[in-house]
Order: C-alpha cells, then structure tokens, then sequence
C-alpha cells in the first residue's frame, strides 16, 4: 500500500505482543523489567496498587525520562469484592511562592505540547523555574495506606537494585536522549549524567555499551526505602531538592514539599451499556471521556468495529473536544509526552490504574545534583496569558490529559486501561474501553485493533492497517490523513490493559509498538 503522497511506508513488518494469562495477578507496563518487578510483588501476596507502585518506582530507574520520583499523577483503584473505585489525586500543583511576572512574554508562540504564547528563556518548559510539586511519592504512599499490603521498603527494594547496575543503554535510550539532547546541556548535572562526552550515549557497533549510571538517585531511592515517604517531603531529601530548586533560581520550597499531599476522591462513574467506568475526577481528561461516553451511548454498533463505529467515534471526539478547549483552557496539540501508564489486577480481581509523568520528554531536563532526581516541568500545564481558564498562577491546581480507567460490570472490576501520549491519550483509552464493551473483543484482540486518532476538534489519524473500506470512507472527511502506528513518533498513544475473562483468568497486555513493553503473570500461576 502506498502513501496518498505516492511514497511507501517507512515500516514493513507486522508487530505483536504476547497476551499474558494467569490464575493469580498480572501486570502490564511500557517497561518490561518495571512489570516482572510489579509481577514479583504480586507473587509476594501484594495487591495490585502495591504492584503498580513497585513498577513505578522501577519505572524511575528503567524508563526516566518518563516518570520518577519529580513527577505526578493520578491512580484509580477498584478494590476486590465490588464496590465502588476510588481515586488517588496527586495532579501539579504550582509552588506557593511562583509570581506569574517571573514568566514575561515574548510576541513568539512555542509548540512543545502546547501552543501557548513563548515564555521568556522558555522558563516554563525547562529548567528549575518549570518545577510543579512533586507529588508522585506521596501519592503512590496514600495509596498504598489504603489499598496496600506489603511493606513500604519491599516496594521500593527493586528499584533500589535496579538503580546500583545503572541504565542498559541500547538504541531506544539513544533516541530518547538525542530527542532531548539540546535542553539537557544546559544543565550541568543533566548533560554529565545523560550526555557523557556531551553526547547522547550509544552502542557501539559491537555491542556491549556501558550501563548509564544516573547520578545520586540510587542513593535517594535506598534512603527513600529506609526512611519512607515522610523523608521526602520532610526530611534530608526534601532539604536537598528545596536547595537544589533554589540554587537553580526556581520557586520550589521546603514548604512547598512538606504541604503536599494526595486526594483520595471517589471515582468519575460513566455509565456505558451494562458497564460502569470509573475514572479520575478532578482536572483529568475524565470529564471529556464523559461527555464522548455520553455521545456514543445513543449509538448501537454491529459485531465489529467498522467505518460508521469509527465516523460517529471522531464525531464524538471532535464535539466533545471543543467543550474541552472553550470551557477548560487545554490548547495543547497532539505531541509527544513523557507519561507512563501501568495497569495491574491482584488474584483477588482488584484492579489499579496509574498514569503517571513529568509532563515532557526528561520533564524539566533538569537533574537535581543532590539526588539525582529528574524533575518535572509541570508549569508548562499552564497558560502563560493572565486571565484564561487555565492561567498560570501561585499554589495552583493544571489541567492534564491522563486518563486511568477501570470499567466495572455488576459491581466488580472487569478491566483496567490506560496510556501515555498526551492528547492522543483519550481517543486510545475511549477505543480500548468500547473495544471491550461494544464487540466484546478479549485484551489481547483489543490491543492489536487498528485504532484512529482524533486529539481536537480537526485532524483525524487514520491507521494504515485499518481496512480499504474503512480507510476509504474515513479519507472523505475534513482534516483526514493516514497515519503509519509507528513506535517513533507514537502516533496513537501508548495504551496497556488488564481484563477479568470470563472463564475466570486474567489477563494483560502492553503497548504493541512500544518496543520495551510487557505483561507479566505472577509467577506461579501463569495460565
């Protein structure tokens, strides 16, 4: 097939992931290692929120310049036995002491995620004076003093370890380094850790590339897993990163950490068919889900998806996606993000979904010397223009675009989903969820279904493996283009999943095009 320009494809294979089934839990993550890690907490008798904290925790050793320790989030919890899911909120929050003069225009657009009006020097986007609270720590302790099981120090002992053999470097480290190379040397603990001899590193021919150590944050996690969470907002690694902030000339204070703290909220619940979805309320894409849920509930679709499910899909999307920007300020395009999505389900059928980030690409690109911790820009969630919805401002909540979801049938958890991509994020996690419940398609069916991409209110994605006729009947429309599913750019979002089966096993599955991805079945009890 070709190209509407004439050209071939880039690609030319077909990509799969293993389906994993187990009796007991299972685990998915856009890292491999990060879900044996959650899958080895499982085995341990944990529950599911304490397997996606321990793969998060690894994620901040495996997969960084996603997720960490300077990032935030949101996780929704279904416990077992029925009941309704809550919420774990730990979205950005903007430093108390930030002054919104600090952030002066400059008559220039920038269109890094989002196209707001240029901050002078980019503040916003990088470097110490980007710095939202980081709260992913404390949410992922509120979590687990409600819903966990093991100890504190067993979830963060893996990336402990994973952290004293470094970073494997291989060619998706290398792309993800060279993709952020120019920001990260202007830091000085940024480009020694990440661009050894100022470049970003590589395999050599032969193989046998030398693991990236990632400066103190070994140590901080080791501390981190003695001292529990408190030390992090309270204790030696709060006074480091609170000085590290200030010798940088950002805002982030001592007090700024030792006010975080993490919601727990009852879910957003989104009737659909016979089954309930429970999202993350608060300023989450969850309301936008809610209102193409709304749309489409109306609509009755055939046994499999064809071009008038994915005609009035895109018009949901685009119609939904307009009361989304008129009403909450998020002008951000599609464009590459560094959130990370894990979804988890226990051998009791509880259910947990994290999406978690530091909002770009290495976040900040600012690595904080005493630590080692990557830093999130979360001030970049905010319009720089006074007086907008969505205006940057002092001791202030952003609006995102996660969207964890665990859908609930009869009162009990039946599948958990996520992804990480931005805006893509909800048009992937709409289709997987209907995917399930419209055309009962198992995980496995669901994550290789070609999907489309609708992230506003024009521009349409369509997947090249989708059908002729479907392709056909799509290209008609306004703003429509083929779209190769490629793992560089990530074109449709990088979703994962966990579902109950109706023959009572479990099951999950990664990303396809995400090249490290994996579910892993606790061991001993693979299916």
């Amino acid at each position: 097939m070709s190209m509407p320009d004439g050209s071939m494809p880039i690609q030319n294979w077909i990509v799969r992931k293993p389906v994993a089934a187990s009796r007991g839990g299972v685990i998915a993550s856009q890292n491999g290692t990060a879900a044996k890690v959650g899958a080895d907490i499982l085995a341990a008798g944990g529950s599911a929120v304490d397997a996606v904290v321990a793969a998060a925790f690894a994620l901040s050793v495996r997969e960084p310049w996603n997720s960490g320790l300077g990032g935030i989030g949101f996780m929704v919890v279904h416990p077992p036995g029925g009941g309704r899911a809550e919420v774990i909120d730990f979205g950005p929050m903007s430093p108390a002491g930030l002054n919104p003069a600090d952030y002066a225009l400059t008559g220039e657009t920038a269109t890094e995620l989002f196209t707001w009006p240029r901050v002078v020097d980019d503040r916003n986007m990088h470097g110490p004076a980007s710095f939202a609270v980081p709260s992913a720590v404390r949410g992922y302790a509120t979590a687990i003093e409600r819903f966990g099981r093991l100890p504190w120090r067993d979830l963060v002992a893996p990336a402990v370890e994973l952290a004293r053999h470094g970073l494997p470097v291989d060619w998706w480290v290398t792309v993800k380094t060279a993709n952020s190379a120019a920001d990260l040397r202007l830091y000085d603990e940024s480009r020694r850790v990440w661009l050894p001899n100022d470049l970003p590193p590589a395999v050599p021919p032969g193989g046998g590339a030398r693991p990236l150590a990632l400066g103190r944050l070994g140590d901080t996690l080791a501390r981190l897993a003695e001292y529990g969470p408190d030390d992090f907002y309270q204790g030696e690694i709060a006074r480091a990163i609170a000085a590290d902030a200030r010798d940088g000339g950002g805002c982030l204070s001592a007090e700024d950490l030792a006010r975080c703290r993490a919601r727990i909220v009852p879910s957003l619940e989104i009737p659909y068919r016979d089954y309930s979805l429970h999202a993350a309320r608060g300023l989450s894409a969850a309301p936008t889900l809610a209102d193409v849920i709304d749309r489409m509930s109306s609509r009755r679709f055939g046994s499999a998806p064809d071009a008038t499910y994915f005609e009035t899909l895109i018009g949901a999307l685009q119609q939904a996606y307009h009361t989304r920007l008129e009403g909450l300020g998020d002008t951000s395009p599609p464009g590459e993000s560094c959130t990370t999505h894990i979804t988890a389900i226990d051998r009791d059928g509880g259910i947990a979904a994290l999406t978690t980030t530091l909002l770009s690409s290495f976040g900040s690109r600012y690595v904080l010397p005493q630590t080692g911790i990557l830093m999130n820009n979360g001030i970049m969630w905010f319009d720089p223009r006074p007086g907008q919805p969505n205006s940057i401002g002092a001791g202030k909540r952003a609006l995102t675009n996660m969207c964890p979801v665990v859908g609930a049938r009869d009162g009990r958890a039946r599948f958990g989903v996520g992804a990480s991509g931005g805006r893509r994020i909800l048009a992937a996690v709409v289709q997987l969820a209907s995917f399930i419940v419209d055309f009962a398609m198992s995980a496995g069916e669901a994550a290789h279904y070609p999907r489309i991409d609708v992230s506003g209110e024009t521009g349409i994605s369509i997947d090249t493996r989708l059908s002729e006729a479907i392709r056909d009947r799509l290209m008609s429309r306004a703003g429509a283009a083929l779209t190769e599913h490629t793992a560089w750019p990530a074109m449709f979002a990088c979703p994962n999943l966990v579902v109950r089966g109706e023959d009572g096993l479990n099951y999950g599955v990664s990303d396809v095009m995400s090249p490290s991805s994996a579910a892993v079945a606790e061991t001993g009890k693979e299916a």
